[in-house]
């Protein structure tokens, strides 16, 4: 079981990115993707088109045509969809308003479930998915528009 906590990354008039803490660390999934990758030569070009396309996001909104679905039929798992023959940015596209970044790394197998890392960070967005679902019929988090509230003072469990 592990402690998630939601953190605001980054809000526009026409998006809200989000990255998802565990267990009371103060760091986001997001934060440490880009201290794995900022400083990586090998991957520096796939680095800047997933952070200029992230620009266009906050600019224009997290819209479909923008991510590919990785995850399962019934979440919102997807990565950015990016000319990147390697590197991947998973995330949770809640709406064209809302993106949950989550982290990623090198892809170097077929599909991320024969890497177990790649594995785990899409296990860890379709749990957290689950959860604030969860939360929402609850009715202790409510989406509005560009907005999650309630998510402060929210700890979810998955």
């Amino acid at each position: 079981m592990k402690e998630v906590k939601l953190k605001t990354i980054e809000q526009s008039d026409n998006v809200c990115l989000y990255s998802i803490c565990f267990d009371g660390s103060e760091e986001s999934e997001f934060e440490k993707f880009l201290a794995t990758f900022k400083d990586n030569g090998k991957h520096n070009r796939d680095f800047s088109i997933i952070l200029l396309a992230l620009e266009k996001i906050i600019a224009k909104g997290a819209l479909e045509r923008l991510f590919r679905v990785e995850g399962k039929m019934n979440d919102n798992v997807t990565a950015l969809a990016i000319d990147s023959r390697q590197l991947r940015l998973y995330c949770l596209r809640i709406s064209d308003q809302i993106l949950i970044l989550g982290n990623g790394g090198v892809k170097t197998t077929r599909t991320y479930e024969e890497d177990t890392k790649l594995l785990g960070y899409v296990v860890d967005l379709q749990l957290f998915d689950k959860a604030l679902a969860e939360a929402q019929k609850k009715g202790t988090v409510r989406i509005e528009k560009n907005l999650i509230t309630g998510i402060e003072s929210a700890t979810f469990t998955i």
